[in-house]
């Protein structure tokens, strides 16, 4: 690819692209910016693709590396707070056959999912980072310090603060079910 041969640039985009717009998403939860990332990502490789150092890390953490950059200039150019794409919901269905739920699981779940979401969204951008390369992009704690430029041991402490802050915001919601719930088998009864 970098020698200009156009066939090696298209085969590593098709291998990349999607891995790379799929964190962009869940990192800003726009997807017409998702996909100018993308694209800025290719091209950036274009013109500076031999800023890649194998001896540093993977092809796949420095171009998440790239896409980090991208989205995070624009998240600080644009501060906003929206759901992130329907990708979300797929994978939270996949494997589980259309007939075996019901219209009240596919609410129940969309709902759930939805709030997810927001609270991943709301989190600050470095617990919001490593719960994306980590826990929805799979990356190992390895790939996820390559990717961030941190020691690994940054990436655990990270990621336990975001699941501790991901618990708060999500319980609140759990609590006003129960409530809500209780005082209307309450007037049920009354």
């Amino acid at each position: 690819m970098l020698a200009g041969d156009e066939e090696a640039l298209a085969l590593l985009y098709r291998r990349r692209q999607a891995g790379i717009y799929r964190f962009a998403l869940q990192m800003c939860g726009l997807p017409a910016i998702a996909e100018d990332v993308t694209q800025e990502v290719f091209i950036f490789l274009m013109r500076e693709g031999q800023a890649f150092d194998p001896a540093r890390g993977s092809l796949n953490a420095f171009l998440l590396g790239v896409a980090r950059n991208y989205v995070l200039r624009r998240l600080r150019g644009e501060q906003f707070l929206t759901p992130m794409a329907d990708d979300f919901e797929e994978a939270a269905l996949a494997g589980q056959p259309a007939g075996d739920r019901g219209p009240l699981d596919d609410l129940t779940r969309a709902e759930t999912i939805e709030t997810v979401r927001k609270a991943i969204l709301s989190l600050p951008e470095k617990y919001r980072e490593v719960v994306v390369l980590c826990e929805l992009e799979n990356l190992s704690y390895v790939e996820a310090a390559e990717v961030l430029g941190v020691a690994i041991g940054t990436i655990r402490s990270r990621l336990h603060r975001a699941r501790a802050l991901l618990l708060e915001k999500l319980r609140p919601v759990d609590e006003e079910s129960t409530s809500s719930a209780t005082v209307k088998s309450a007037r049920c009864f009354a």
